[in-house]
């Protein structure tokens, strides 16, 4: 998009009118045989609140490509024999470094989200609509664009308005943001769904390996199920809220789930339309439009032939310019100032206390408002809530940055977050998307998996003749709050009174790993139901009463009583009495 993007159409408004005719129309004509089911969903959808209430989309709601998959099946028949190829099958082909890439994010994801359900098909339709398969599959040996492929510059004029959030780190533009790779996302978005798959230490937007498992983590989040029509839907609307785009992608998954294959780097089909027709576009920031230069991706206009003579009688001397000059054109006023231009600062808004277990979910969530200088509340800014440090408390869904959009009080609520299983202090800051302003952070702690009660899972008797072992191992299950206590951190210690808590030095005993008694044992934990079953116990040649005591974090006690005593001995039978 933009001057990298190569040809455009430009044939005025009409075109995407009959673009998006043309989608509809496809709707209903496909190829005999394909089942509809889910179409009228798709073609019928509105955007989500999940999908308007974060970023607004990965792109910004950027130009794609419009250009629409072939009627005919992309796998001709084996019995076709020889002769012309079928005009899908160029179609179908997708570069191969492209597709690896595609296949490769799949199989990522299947690891890291298997609920999520993603097809390699679903990135390769939206590869196909955002840049063409990376323009044909211009890309070098380890997947990064030959050249750049930018979008417009979103600065308002026929696009989205989104000011520059990343200096031209990613685009080159310091003043508005443009949609950037093969996957066309905008700076903001690639600033926290930005991954490295390909293991080279950064997180190149124009990289494929790198932009398809962006991609794929960016249409997962939100515990999407993609093989669930709803849910598809949603995740494409939140790539490019519009519902052509909704539309086209679902045309080109289909087309690519009956087949594709491979084709070589830079040999792939390119498109020719694009949603917005050109209009509106400019040349990229390395590349600045100079007076009389031809237009971004157009061509240099041929001077107007100078008019005849009357007659027929060869040219005529142009007239000389007025000699006043004429009228200099009008500054355009600026844009008036978006809601995030008049955010001040951020305030609290009224946050509780953010406390879990290690393992769980927080049951409270941060709330933050975006206020003027004044103190008045700015609805629809975007907050970016980002989980900074090292740890593994995510947000629900296992991303460590979420953005979502103020509501009508100026408040934004992040998403519940998912404790890991590290304790201690994590800092989540909240900061406006678009606009220098002070962060604001907070506080969420992480404690211990903790029990508030311990019992035995059985009732036999523990008991031991002395240097025997016992029969029976102690198991014990732990819960809290009446549900199932797991991972929780446990010791077991032999004490010598009820009231005198520390290691007794006689008694029943455990072994070590080399077998020597030992009378306290930690790094204990739970199993996934609550359970801990101690090693086997043994005693020494002392008989009596013996205590054993196992604590939980959190608290929760359980006494045991072992008793070691001397096997009884039957009595003998008295003599029978001599016969007289």
């Amino acid at each position: 998009m933009a001057a990298q993007f190569g040809r455009r159409l430009r044939k005025g408004a009409a075109t995407t009118a009959v673009a998006a005719v043309a989608v509809a129309a496809l709707s209903a004509s496909q190829a005999p045989g394909v089942n509809d089911h889910g179409r009228q969903t798709a073609a019928d959808a509105t955007p989500s609140p999940d999908a308007s209430a974060s970023d607004g989309s990965a792109t910004g709601n950027s130009p794609y490509y419009t250009d629409l998959p072939p009627l005919n099946s992309p796998s001709p028949s084996p019995s076709t024999g020889p002769g012309p190829t079928p005009s899908g099958t160029s179609e179908a082909g997708i570069p191969a470094t492209v597709l690896d890439a595609y296949k490769k994010a799949e199989a990522a994801l299947r690891d890291s989200k298997p609920g999520c359900n993603l097809p390699w098909q679903l990135l390769a339709a939206i590869g196909r609509v955002e840049s063409g398969q990376a323009r044909g599959g211009r890309v070098n040996a380890d997947g990064t664009t030959i050249k750049p492929i930018l979008g417009p510059q979103l600065d308002g004029n026929g696009f989205a308005l989104i000011k520059d959030t990343d200096n031209g780190a990613y685009d080159g533009n310091s003043t508005y943001d443009q949609a950037v790779g093969p996957m066309q996302f905008i700076p903001s978005t690639w600033a926290w769904a930005g991954r490295d798959a390909n293991g080279d230490g950064k997180k190149d937007p124009n990289n494929i390996y790198d932009a398809a498992l962006a991609a794929g983590h960016y249409l997962c989040r939100n515990n999407w199920d993609l093989s669930d029509q709803n849910d598809l839907d949603r995740a494409i609307l939140s790539y490019n809220n519009s519902r052509e785009y909704l539309n086209l992608v679902m045309r080109w998954l289909d087309y690519y789930r009956k087949g594709t294959h491979e084709v070589p780097d830079g040999t792939g089909t390119l498109p020719d339309n694009r949603s917005d027709d050109g209009a509106g576009t400019s040349p990229s920031p390395s590349a600045p439009s100079t007076p009389g230069a031809p237009a971004a991706g157009g061509s240099t206009p041929k001077p107007s032939p100078r008019p005849e003579k009357p007659g027929g009688g060869g040219t005529t001397t142009p007239p000389k310019p007025p000699t006043t000059p004429p009228d200099s054109p009008s500054t355009p006023p600026p844009p008036p100032p978006t809601p995030t231009d008049t955010v001040h600062h951020l305030e609290d808004a009224g946050t509780a206390k953010l406390t879990a277990m290690a393992g769980d979910a927080f049951t409270k969530r941060i709330s933050t408002r975006a206020e003027t200088k004044a103190g008045k509340a700015v609805a629809k800014v975007r907050i970016r809530f980002t989980i900074v440090g090292e740890t593994d408390t995510t947000f629900a869904g296992g991303e460590s940055v979420a953005t979502v959009a103020t509501n009508s009080s100026g408040v934004a609520v992040a998403p519940a977050l998912q404790a890991g299983e590290k304790t201690g202090d994590v800092t989540v800051r909240a900061t406006v998307v678009g606009r220098t302003v002070a962060g604001l952070d907070y506080t969420a702690t992480v404690t211990e998996r903790a029990a508030d009660t311990l019992a035995r899972t059985g009732d036999a008797a523990l008991t031991c003749t002395p240097g025997g072992e016992f029969a029976n191992q102690v198991e014990v299950k732990a819960t809290y709050k009446g549900a199932v206590a797991d991972g929780v951190a446990a010791t077991a210690t032999l004490i010598k009174s009820a009231d005198d808590p520390t290691a007794n030095d006689k008694g029943p005993y455990f072994k070590d790993a080399d077998g020597k008694a030992v009378r306290t044992l930690t790094g204990l934990k739970t199993d996934a139901k609550g359970l801990l079953k101690l090693p086997k116990l043994y005693a020494d040649d002392t008989t009596g009463t013996f205590l054993l005591r196992v604590n939980t974090e959190g608290g929760a006690t359980l006494t045991v009583e072992l008793t070691v005593a001397a096997a009884e001995t039957s009595s003998p039978s008295p003599s029978a009495s001599p016969s007289a």
